[in-house]
């Protein structure tokens, strides 16, 4: 109750963030009784959304992360690391260059493709010889195929300057500029996701206890991983699709909710899905705050936060070895 509470109240104080500063009140006075002014239509039209696409891809990016580390049982898989998020960015990309995509109903459906096509191909080469899908294995593949995605998503802006305009700050992960049209043609895929995720947790803690304990109790381990996979794909390309690629959302989450409550998944995603709501919340608000002429994407903020915490959880991961 506490962290859903501190979540509405970070919620509203971005609401009154901004190049000119609303009082509470009046964003209250906006959300209860909408009277057509200026500043309620600055409200509801341009900051309402913004917070909403926050609390939407941060929910869904750490329940994503949380979901890939019960599954694959490495401490340091996320969305971003194993190359899912860079595939999502990558059908975005190729749909608004090529196919003319130009609304988030449209290309949603490129980025939940992008998203399961780089989730497939992920599994298939770190499960290629005779060891199986071993998390370093996973962890290699991920990261060589997003440099590769990556790549290949510069390449194409390069060569595409007006699809480098339209998606500069979308790339580097921004909330800004978010309608509630392109909110609502997302969120349902994402509350889909999240949905199926809590009904699910208890199936994703056998899980993460290891395939032969899963089979042990009757749990077929390749339909759950099949299962989750469409789920990550539902929260990880509608996550991008709205807010575009942000990272270390789902490395960051889940540890800091296992610090607090332990290893039980029953409770690690919902708290995942609200303490990712809430830190993305709070970086793109800090990304607003920091300077007074120029607003930080929230991709940079986050980068700023996880950077160094990756480089902690890789160092605590190996014992502390340099």
């Amino acid at each position: 109750m506490a962290l859903v509470c501190l979540l509405v109240l970070a919620a509203i104080v971005s609401i009154t963030q901004g190049a000119v500063q609303m009082p509470l009140r009046q964003v209250v006075g906006a959300i209860i009784d909408f009277d057509g002014s200026r500043d309620h239509l600055v409200i509801m039209t341009v900051r309402m959304p913004r917070v909403l696409a926050g609390l939407l891809a941060g929910a869904a990016l750490g329940v994503a992360g949380a979901i890939m580390q019960a599954l694959t049982g490495n401490p340091l898989a996320s969305p971003d690391l194993l190359g899912i998020n860079a595939g999502a960015a990558f059908a975005v990309v190729v749909a608004l260059t090529f196919m003319h995509a130009t609304s988030g109903a449209a290309y949603v459906w490129y980025a939940f493709s992008g998203a399961a096509a780089a989730a497939v191909l992920v599994h298939a080469f770190g499960s290629a010889g005779i060891s199986g899908a071993v998390p370093l294995k996973l962890m290699l593949a991920g990261v060589a195929l997003t440099a590769f995605l990556t790549s290949l998503t510069t390449a194409i802006l390069i060569w595409n300057q007006g699809t480098l305009d339209t998606v500069r700050l979308w790339t580097a992960g921004s909330l800004s500029g978010r309608s509630m049209p392109q909110v609502a043609a997302i969120a349902p895929y994402i509350l889909s996701g999240l949905a199926a995720a809590l009904i699910m947790r208890r199936q994703f803690m056998t899980l993460s206890l290891g395939r032969e304990t899963a089979r042990s109790i009757g749990q077929s381990p390749l339909l759950w991983h099949g299962i989750a996979i469409v789920i990550v794909t539902l929260l990880a390309g509608g996550a991008v699709a709205l807010a575009g690629p942000i990272g270390f959302v789902g490395l960051v989450v889940p540890h800091i909710v296992r610090f607090g409550i332990g290893v039980d998944y029953r409770w690690i995603i919902p708290f995942s899905a609200l303490g990712g709501a809430l830190l993305l919340v709070l970086a793109d608000t800090a990304g607003r705050t920091l300077l007074a002429q120029q607003s930080f994407p929230v991709g940079v903020t986050m980068a700023l936060i996880g950077g160094p915490f990756f480089i902690w959880l890789a160092r605590r991961s190996a014992g502390g070895r340099s």
